[in-house]
């Protein structure tokens, strides 16, 4: 969840270094620190709170400029958020920022502590920099890397370092385990960061660390070392986005930017694999004789992610008649899932960086299961583990709250459903063409939702004091009445549940009380009579309902207080228009409770810790 960023080279590493740390705010943090290169050591400045704060410390210190630094953004994982538990820990030989949980951080503190090493914070990092100061004086003659290695061997855990030595005050350590780092090439000058959007301002070409790699950057080159000291190359990739497509583009959020932008990433994402009309995985590997081979399909994913696949998994039924299951990736690690050889696992994850997730990878690996990732970042952990790789082009998303990434996993799902049918002979050709033709104008179906917006406000009007919302769905509408409520809480603070609705009788009715809102969602017409008459049962006791509904459906009196008429379309590919609106109906209700949409408290973008 930290943002990690270096910087070695020729302008000033102060600005470099705030810069990114800004571009990776996304992340979540409740600290921030940098530790600068000056002549005589290394300068340490960090607080707790927002980047102004450590600004404002920055600038009324008043330091000399300085060429080469390491910062970083906290998100607390040991110890409270406080200006001593922010990075970058130090002594006065080493400087470290860390992202990741060192696991034997006790047993080894101890142990410095038997030999007269003292500690401040109460973090695992500052037990990792008193370690590798330990080896530094233990063997004064050796160099920094031979102290660092030593230290690292005896670490168990995960991290992603930026490590600064007095001794070398031009060089930058950047060690990857489990956690992902990647340094950037400038003419000159050279980065480390957590996340491509660090570097977009100074450079487009980058490189991956790979499990166990060790990058020594300085701004004439960069060195890699593999897991076992080797030296080796790392590719060069080149980010094709641009710093303005991590602005907001004129809009007040950029979770409302990223809202209006799913369209044209509907559109990136669906028509690279459309080929004379029919859905291609572009992937030589996954041929449709293997698809045919598949037994049994395990999606697998945490949040929004997660409500993605149970689209996934009832498309999947419905066209390919193969047994699909959803999992939440922290449950599917522990729960000692049946595995065949013969089925595949659908990992999906945004940043391709999520913990459970790529746990949950690493397990379905180990049992000879093929892998599929449905992932946003190239080159990032899931997708360089997987081996099949579906990207989607969603483009950088930095409002914390998921929402054309969700979008465009969808259409990923459902382009791998068609196909997994048409390869299995259960869906004609024709059948496919007529789909997949569906999805290629779902950016045109989604634009009218996005144009008038006045009904979503005019809702998010009548019940921005409400301080309890209920969601009901039924097949398709359930999953999106499980992102709906999602989006609503984590953004607006408002308690907000969902539920099968035709669980309410056994029990969630007890909650309904007078005034309390229920989002009903009938889009599927199989079982739309069944869930009108569910809302009808809430409004009995007292609910204002809002139903979501198609327009050639006749509402019956009574049933509502408001009907939200969505236009026709596919009833299959449904959720890609009914979500646009669930998703302005959270964002508007923040905007007019105060909260911070973009990053709400607690909750950070890329989960990249257990």
């Amino acid at each position: 969840m930290c943002g990690i960023v270096g910087y070695s080279g020729k302008r000033s590493a102060q600005e470099v270094l705030l810069n990114g740390l800004e571009k990776l705010e996304y992340r979540g943090y409740d600290s921030a620190g940098v530790a600068l290169a000056l002549e005589g050591g290394i300068h340490v400045v960090k607080s707790k709170g927002r980047l102004e704060v450590l600004r404002r410390k920055l600038e009324a210190e008043n330091l000399p400029e300085s060429f080469c630094g390491i910062g970083h953004t906290r998100w607390a994982t040991h110890g409270e958020p406080s200006d001593v538990n922010s990075h970058p820990h130090s002594t006065p030989r080493v400087s470290i920022v860390h992202n990741g949980i060192i696991e034997n951080y006790g047993p080894l503190k101890a142990d410095l502590m038997a030999k007269g090493v003292t500690f401040e914070s109460e973090t695992d990092t500052e037990v990792l920099v008193k370690l590798i100061d330990y080896f530094c004086c233990a063997q004064p003659k050796q160099s920094p890397l031979a102290a660092l290695r030593e230290a690292l061997a005896m670490v168990r855990g995960s991290y992603a370092l930026g490590v600064l030595f007095r001794e070398e005050p031009d060089t930058i350590y950047a060690v990857k385990k489990e956690s992902p780092l990647i340094v950037g090439w400038g003419e000159g000058e050279n980065f480390v960061a957590s996340d491509i959007p660090a570097l977009l301002k100074y450079t487009r070409r980058y490189s991956v660390l790979e499990e166990g790699d060790m990058a020594v950057v300085k701004a004439d080159g960069i060195r890699f070392y593999d897991a076992f000291g080797k030296p080796v190359e790392r590719e060069v990739l080149t980010a094709d986005w641009d710093e303005e497509a991590a602005e907001k583009g004129g809009y007040p959020h950029f979770m409302l930017k990223e809202i209006h932008e799913q369209p044209a990433a509907i559109t990136a994402t669906v028509s690279p694999r459309v080929e004379n009309g029919m859905p291609d995985l572009r992937i030589p590997e996954l041929s449709d004789e293997k698809l045919r081979s598949i037994k049994n399909i395990h999606l697998v994913a945490c949040g929004t992610a997660m409500h993605a696949g149970m689209v996934g998994k009832t498309a999947i039924e419905r066209l390919a008649r193969v047994p699909a299951e959803v999992d939440i990736a922290s449950e599917f690690r522990y729960r000692d899932p049946i595995l065949d050889p013969d089925d595949l696992v659908i990992i999906i994850s945004q940043s391709g960086e999520t913990s459970d997730t790529l746990a949950a990878l690493r397990l379905a690996k180990s049992r000879g299961v093929p892998v599929l990732a449905v992932v946003n970042v190239v080159g990032s952990s899931i997708a360089r583990a997987a081996d099949y790789v579906l990207y989607t082009y969603a483009g950088p998303e930095i409002a914390v709250a998921s929402t054309k990434a969700y979008m465009v996993q969808l259409c990923t799902l459902y382009l791998f459903a068609f196909r997994l049918a048409y390869a299995r002979g259960r869906l004609s050709e024709a059948e496919t063409r007529r789909l997949t033709a569906e999805l290629l104008r779902a950016g045109e179906v989604i634009q009218p939702r996005l144009a008038d917006c006045e009904q979503i406000k005019y809702l998010a009007s009548r019940f921005v004091n409400t301080q309890s919302c209920f969601f009901i769905g039924r097949g398709f509408d359930y999953a999106l009445s499980l992102e709906g409520s999602l989006k609503l809480k984590e953004i607006s603070y408002v308690h907000s549940d969902a539920y099968a609705a035709g669980e309410l009788k056994h029990g969630t009715i007890s909650l309904i009380t007078d005034g309390v809102p229920v989002i009903a969602l009938a889009t599927q017409k199989q079982v739309y009579e069944k869930t009108i008459s569910n809302a009808k049962e809430t409004k009995s006791r007292g609910a204002r309902v809002i139903l979501f509904t198609t327009k050639d459906v006749v509402v019956p009196e009574g049933v509502a207080d408001y009907v939200v008429r969505l236009d026709d379309y596919d009833e299959l590919l449904m959720p890609l228009q009914l979500i646009v609106p669930l998703q302005l109906f959270a964002y508007y209700m923040a905007v007019l409770r105060g909260c911070d949409v973009d990053k709400p408290r607690n909750l950070a973008k890329s989960v990249t810790v257990e």
